[in-house]
């Protein structure tokens, strides 16, 4: 009985030893797989913080929240089975598919400087103050563009996690996608509640003349109760900080979004060069990895000139993609789309004015 019970224990412990080996590896190809989304991440960073302007700040964080809730099901509910479906029944469909993508980074990222260069020539999110009546139509109408933005970067993110996927098992190519879509929310979703809020953090800091007393803010002030000598003490500092954040963050927004749109051309541009390698055009590819293999010779931190060198010339060839793209969205693909909402009806409501 006794040796019954300890080859049992021996059991359960190898089972254990298995389980937790293949977490560990779920994780990891979960981690390497997230990083390589990284430049969509930034974009989604960048871009999402622009469907809270206008709005009362009481309801920014509501707005972020519902907009990441439908990030979740974007990628949980419909990307997520897709995604497995494909890669079990036609998996020669990812990298066109992923290449799409690229075009679409590419695309927008050319389009982004092109509307910068030429404020007027491309489409513009309007950024004005939205009327009480028709606020809660706005947000909704707000959220539901946000949304669907967000399901094609979701998409780029689960096509890019499951092209880097080593494993052939369904569950754990499953897991993977979950935490890398669950992960890449939070984080997109946690900095932009962060980026929306720090202006009127800053407004609070830059006001508060207890900052020690109420712990910056976050426990209310005890009436008639005088400042604290640790109150004086930090109350320069606290103010400096949130005058500087009240001030910085349009900068810091401005800058964002320059390194969301470098972000989307080199992880577009970087998408076509490994789809055309894949398909026997290795040329171009070629070229870039030669390079950037000279440029890591170069004095600097290892590795960090040949990334660099990899991101320029696929960015820029990028750039060169997405403009060539342009005009064909603008003069053929978005006629064509007009025409079959005319014809179909787009279910949103018409727009006010002429």
């Amino acid at each position: 009985m006794s040796l019954g019970l300890l080859a049992l224990l021996d059991d359960v412990a190898a089972l254990a030893r298995v389980a937790a080996a293949s977490l560990d590896d779920v994780v990891a190809q979960a981690g390497k797989a997230g990083t390589k989304a990284l430049g969509i991440v930034i974009d989604d960073a960048a871009v999402t913080p622009r469907y809270v302007v206008g709005f009362a700040a009481a309801r920014e964080l509501p707005i972020v929240w519902r907009i990441a809730v439908g990030s979740l099901k974007n990628k949980l509910l419909f990307l997520l089975p897709g995604a497995l479906i494909l890669s079990y029944f036609v998996p020669w469909v990812i990298t066109p598919l992923l290449m799409l993508g690229g075009l679409y980074l590419c695309y927008e990222g050319a389009e982004k400087i092109l509307h910068a260069i030429l404020p007027g020539s491309g489409h513009a999110e309007a950024e004005t103050a939205v009327a009480p009546q028709d606020a809660k139509a706005q947000e909704d109408q707000r959220v539901r563009g946000a949304i669907q933005t967000d399901f094609i970067l979701s998409a780029e993110v689960m096509a890019l996690t499951l092209a880097s996927l080593t494993t052939d098992s369904t569950l754990t190519r499953a897991a993977i996608l979950a935490i890398v879509g669950i992960g890449v929310t939070l984080l997109v979703y946690g900095v932009v509640a962060l980026i929306v809020k720090a202006d009127d953090a800053g407004v609070a800091l830059a006001a508060n003349d207890r900052p020690a007393s109420t712990l910056l803010g976050l426990r209310a002030a005890t009436p008639g109760a005088e400042s604290s000598g640790a109150d004086r003490a930090l109350r320069p500092a606290t103010k400096g900080l949130g005058r500087a954040l009240v001030v910085g963050m349009p900068y810091f927004l401005s800058g964002l979004a320059i390194l969301g749109t470098a972000a989307m051309l080199w992880v577009g541009g970087g998408i076509l060069l490994h789809g055309l390698e894949h398909f026997g055009v290795t040329a171009p590819a070629h070229r870039v990895h030669e390079a950037a293999t000279a440029a890591s010779a170069l004095p600097g931190p290892a590795g960090f000139a040949e990334w660099l060198v990899t991101a320029t010339l696929s960015g820029l060839g990028g750039l060169v993609v997405g403009g060539l793209t342009i005009p064909v969205v603008q003069f053929v693909l978005a006629p064509v789309a007009r025409r079959v909402r005319a014809l179909f009806g787009s279910g949103d409501p018409a727009p006010a004015g002429p």
